[in-house]
């Protein structure tokens, strides 16, 4: 990955806000010629910094009627167990998001479902089930936002001085 620059760090952070800015109102908040700002976009996706563009879904418009996080504790720790656990849950259609963490479990698993009914069904069969498992803990999500924030780690004011 390049060292990102501030007008890089601010085409990122303007981006993140509204991905779907067009690329003359993204050059104008950035302070670019529309042509450059472009070159620095394709260059922020081509060395992987900037990694996709996403459409929100309301949840509920497509049926989500419960939303859980779901505790994954693994029986071991072999790296087969990892990556076949990994797998698996990532094949499931109600699988959001995938966190692998350090701490009493190995995994948190973000899904969506229809229904308790759902949860219950989908923990019962796609996880108490698998041999990779030790122990599950399944807990609701009763709001879930996302910030639009990027933070700002990288100093660019000791490169402004140089």
């Amino acid at each position: 990955m390049q060292n990102l620059d501030r007008i890089d760090f601010d085409i990122l952070r303007e981006l993140r806000a509204d991905a779907r800015l067009s690329n003359k109102e993204l050059a104008t908040r950035v302070g670019l010629a529309p042509s450059t700002c472009l070159v620095r976009v394709r260059g922020l996706q081509a060395d992987g910094t900037l990694t996709g563009f996403h459409a929100a879904v309301n949840p509920g418009s497509i049926g989500v009627g419960l939303q859980a996080m779901i505790s994954v504790r693994l029986r071991r720790h072999s790296r087969s167990a990892l990556e076949s656990f990994r797998a698996h849950t990532l094949s499931l259609p109600e699988v959001r998001q995938l966190y692998h963490i350090a701490g009493a479990n190995d995994f948190l698993v973000h899904v969506w479902v229809r229904s308790p009914d759902h949860l219950r069904d989908l923990a019962m069969t796609s996880f108490t089930t698998r041999d990779e498992v030790a122990h599950i803990e399944t807990g609701l999500i009763f709001e879930h936002a996302r910030s639009t924030e990027l933070p700002d780690f990288l100093d660019f004011e000791k490169d402004d001085e140089k």
